[in-house]
């Protein structure tokens, strides 16, 4: 699940917060459909390991519903990924897909460098080098908000 961003002009302070209406809505269904595929992963892997204690000479109990679960997963996965897509279109990186954490590509001091967000948080106020990751979130020096930090 990971899509390239679109080169396109560094986010600023603003511009990163101008969009937030989008990106919250994306990254919350991100967010909400990833925590459902991942536990019908979860269920699907548990039928799996029934299915595989079953003898031969038994029926498949489970088939059906493993085949049902495995289509939706396969469509499921195919939305997270579009909205994945989506993101990258406007220049954003999804970090984190559990906690709904994005990049904006920025400058720092004439430097590549990202503005950091996460869903819950209500406006960007963090950033961190390109080297460090999002583990290394910063809060954002006070500067003016239309300009590059």
């Amino acid at each position: 699940m990971t899509a390239t961003p679109q080169p396109v002009k560094p986010f600023t302070v603003a511009t990163a917060n101008r969009t937030l209406p989008l990106v919250r809505a994306i990254v919350s269904d991100i967010v909400t459909l990833h925590r459902d595929v991942k536990e019908r992963k979860e269920r699907l892997d548990a039928l799996r390991k029934r299915r595989g204690h079953q003898h031969d000479t038994q029926p498949d109990l489970y088939r059906e519903e493993v085949d049902q679960i495995q289509q939706d997963l396969h469509l499921d996965e195919d939305r997270l990924q579009s909205f994945v897509d989506e993101l990258a279109e406007i220049g954003i990186a999804l970090k984190d897909p559990s906690v709904g954490m994005v990049d904006f590509p920025t400058l720092m001091d004439g430097k590549n460098a990202f503005l950091s967000w996460s869903l819950g948080e209500p406006e960007v106020e963090f950033w961190h080098t390109t080297e460090a990751g999002s583990q290394v979130r910063q809060p954002i020096p006070n500067r003016p908000a239309d300009h590059a930090v």
